[in-house]
C-alpha cells in the first residue's frame, strides 16, 4: 500500500498548542463558516471535544467524503493514521479541543 501523503508536506493539527507534557498535547481549534484545515496527519490517538459545535466535513486523501456534525459539547475519539482536512461547511462557528494522547 502506497503512502499518499508521503510526498506532500502536511498542516498542524490545529492552530496552536495549548498544553503539552509527556502524556498528551492539546490544540485549540477555530473554523469560521467555510474555512477549511489544512490537509494534516494524526499520529496518535486523539479525542475531540467540541466547546462551540458545528456542521463539519472531513475529506481524506484519497477523496472520500465523510459528515463529521460535532455538536456542542460532544465528544468524539479517534485512532491514529489519518490524512486528512476538515472544512466547516454550517454556518456557526467551529470551536474544538483536540487531545492527543501519547
Amino acid at each position: 500500500m502506497t503512502d499518499l501523503s508521503a510526498d506532500l508536506e502536511l498542516g498542524p493539527v490545529g492552530q496552536e498548542i495549548v498544553f503539552e507534557n509527556d502524556r498528551v498535547r492539546v490544540w485549540h481549534i477555530r473554523l469560521e463558516p467555510g474555512e477549511r484545515q489544512p490537509l494534516h496527519r494524526h499520529d496518535h490517538p486523539y479525542l475531540v471535544v467540541a466547546v462551540e459545535g458545528a456542521k463539519n466535513v472531513v475529506q481524506t486523501i484519497d477523496g472520500t467524503t465523510i459528515d463529521a456534525d460535532e455538536p456542542t459539547g460532544g465528544v468524539v475519539y479517534r485512532d491514529p493514521g489519518a490524512v486528512h482536512m476538515l472544512t466547516n461547511v454550517g454556518d456557526t462557528t467551529y470551536l474544538a479541543r483536540l487531545v492527543e494522547l501519547k
